[in-house]
């Protein structure tokens, strides 16, 4: 990997870094925080949503003073394959910065789009191979990345300890955004949509047994809730499942990043008292 920069926050190390994936066939960047001490440490992975790259959430979200008291890791990839060689789309909500978090199988997204690959699979063999890790890792996201942050913990399960969202795309077969990556992405097969929405997958049982709780950030005032997030799903499909789901409705709060600065603390608690102990 290469090294952008680095600056000193609460007392750890934050990294900005570049690296040419496998998956993608692309550069990859990415930002990494190592708090104080020389390890080995758990890790938290955060998905970031629609048009953002790795600095969205490195720059806004406030997480490191947090991260440095509960001696974590925090991996912050960027949202898609970027660069002349990978396809792109005019809109925002497709194509560079829009990566969904899957697998593309339709031209011309295929190539290089295969961000579940990347995810569940480079990235997280990188960071164990490049820094101190206990191999005990959680993950967490907002918005697309929270579709993605939900999706992955749930296809995965083994890699994962724990799983958080803010303001998730909850069922993405279900709304605007997702039909449209979807369609694209996968194709018009709807029944291959369901292996990839959050909801869905609780509904048939996908978090039973593996995960105690799930965190649910969303705030009343996103401009969103109703058309793209849909959170009531979560809960419907939990319920149904008999699944453990905390969704807290944060009264006044929007879409944005002071929204996720405002709960962020909470959600590396969360994570960090579910990765404490041996690895699985």
């Amino acid at each position: 990997m290469e090294t952008l920069k680095t600056h000193v926050v609460h007392g750890g190390v934050l990294r900005y870094l570049r690296h040419d994936s496998t998956a993608t066939g692309t550069p990859m960047t990415l930002s990494v925080f190592t708090p104080p001490g020389q390890g080995p440490f758990p890790v938290v992975i955060w998905l970031s949503g629609l048009t953002c790259t790795e600095d969205n959430f490195t720059t806004k979200a406030g997480a490191y003073q947090a991260a440095a008291k509960h001696g974590v890791i925090v991996v912050a990839p960027d949202t898609s394959p970027r660069g002349e060689g990978a396809a792109d789309d005019p809109a925002y909500d497709l194509g560079q910065g829009a990566g969904f978090y899957v697998d593309a199988v339709q031209p011309p997204w295929a190539p290089h789009f295969r961000m579940e690959t990347y995810v569940t699979g480079e990235l997280i063999d990188l960071i164990d191979r490049e820094f101190p890790t206990t191999r005990a890792r959680a993950i967490m996201g907002h918005s697309m990345g929270g579709h993605g942050a939900l999706t992955l913990a749930l296809r995965h399960p083994g890699l994962f300890r724990s799983v958080s969202a803010f303001a998730p795309i909850s069922s993405p077969t279900r709304c605007p955004w997702g039909e449209k990556a979807f369609t694209a992405y996968l194709g018009d097969d709807r029944a291959q949509w369901a292996a990839h929405d959050a909801a869905r997958l609780i509904e048939m049982g996908a978090a039973r047994g593996v995960y105690d709780d799930i965190l649910v950030d969303q705030g009343d005032a996103d401009p969103f809730l109703a058309d793209q997030l849909k959170p009531e799903l979560l809960v419907q499909a939990a319920k149904t499942a008999g699944q453990g789901l905390t969704l807290r409705m944060q009264p006044g709060y929007d879409h944005s990043y002071f929204f996720m600065a405002s709960f962020i603390a909470d959600h590396v608690a969360f994570h960090a008292a579910r990765l404490k102990g041996p690895t699985r």
